[in-house]
């Protein structure tokens, strides 16, 4: 993991720390009482129920790390109102087809149900950064090229 700073909304900051304390205490304690449990039905060589809950637990404590750095090196702000595409802004484009979609211009730790996400890092969101209500963007992807016409910029409120 990269030590560079992440931007979060301060709802997405929430959600995470939510996790992130429910998982080093709830989440510990499930997981050892797995472990315990697994481990009293005897041998451990062939105990796949204690296979299957080291492994979770494992998983758990990766997702805690994870968390961990994430919560360090947040940057969590809301997005001044430049009227540019940028992180943190919802915007609505229109692709050749006259179709319109919203795309919710953030780091995918950001994802709100029901708002498609455009990453900052994705071709997609690289192409929209920096563009204005009446640009046109384009972007290659592995299904081809693809154009879209900037019809408004918001700043995403939770």
């Amino acid at each position: 993991m990269s030590d560079q700073s992440i931007w979060l909304t301060p709802a997405a900051h929430d959600k995470l720390q939510v996790e992130f304390d429910h998982l080093t205490t709830e989440g510990r304690r499930d997981a050892a009482e797995r472990i315990a449990i697994a481990r009293a039905h005897g041998d451990l060589r062939e105990n796949a129920e204690y296979d299957s809950a080291k492994n979770e637990q494992g998983l758990m404590e990766a997702r805690i790390r994870k968390l961990k750095h994430l919560l360090d090196n947040a940057e969590v702000r809301e997005v001044e109102n430049s009227g540019l595409v940028e992180v943190g802004t919802i915007v609505t484009v229109i692709d050749d087809d006259e179709d319109e979609y919203e795309f919710f211009v953030a780091p995918s730790e950001n994802k709100v149900a029901g708002i498609l996400l455009a990453s900052p890092e994705s071709p997609l969101g690289s192409a929209l950064l920096g563009a204005a209500p009446g640009d046109e963007v384009s972007y290659e992807a592995p299904g081809g090229v693809f154009n879209y016409r900037i019809a408004a910029v918001r700043i995403y409120e939770a």
